[in-house]
């Protein structure tokens, strides 16, 4: 049997506002990668990378893509004697909110995939070179 859709949507409505302040045990980490068993290698904003361990409401539920964010807690990191640096809080899924509170990183600035790299000229939609060319190279 599958999970109930109020559990679902519980976990759908927790992860889509961002909380008012952060403790200072907290932080905003980028994920790297998934690690396996629910596990995600995260770099914080100090560019340290810890794995972190996905809480069961979430598992199944929610998504979590590369590349992506996350809340996540670290008070945990110290006390344990293993490899992992804490857990995951909240997944941010709506970024474009999550990005307006003070509490955002610096370091994780909004990169346009869009935008167009200074360096080198783009061939989109223009013509391939003509035979003209390679004709007066011979």
């Amino acid at each position: 049997m599958g999970r109930p859709k109020r559990n679902l949507q519980a976990a759908a409505d927790e992860t889509s506002t961002p909380p008012p302040a952060l403790t200072p045990t907290q932080s905003i980490a980028r994920v790297v990668k998934a690690a396996g068993n629910n596990l995600y290698l995260c770099a914080l904003p100090n560019t340290k990378e810890l794995l972190f361990e996905l809480p069961s409401r979430f598992r199944n539920t929610i998504w979590i893509k590369r590349g992506g964010y996350v809340l996540v807690d670290t008070k945990d990191g110290e006390v344990r004697e293993n490899k992992l640096g804490g857990e995951i809080l909240n997944v941010v899924r709506d970024e474009r909110e999550w990005r307006k509170e003070a509490y955002w990183p610096k370091e994780f600035v909004k990169v346009d995939p869009y935008a167009d790299s200074g360096d080198e000229e783009s061939t989109v939609g223009k013509m391939p070179p003509s035979s003209d060319e390679e004709d007066d190279e011979q």
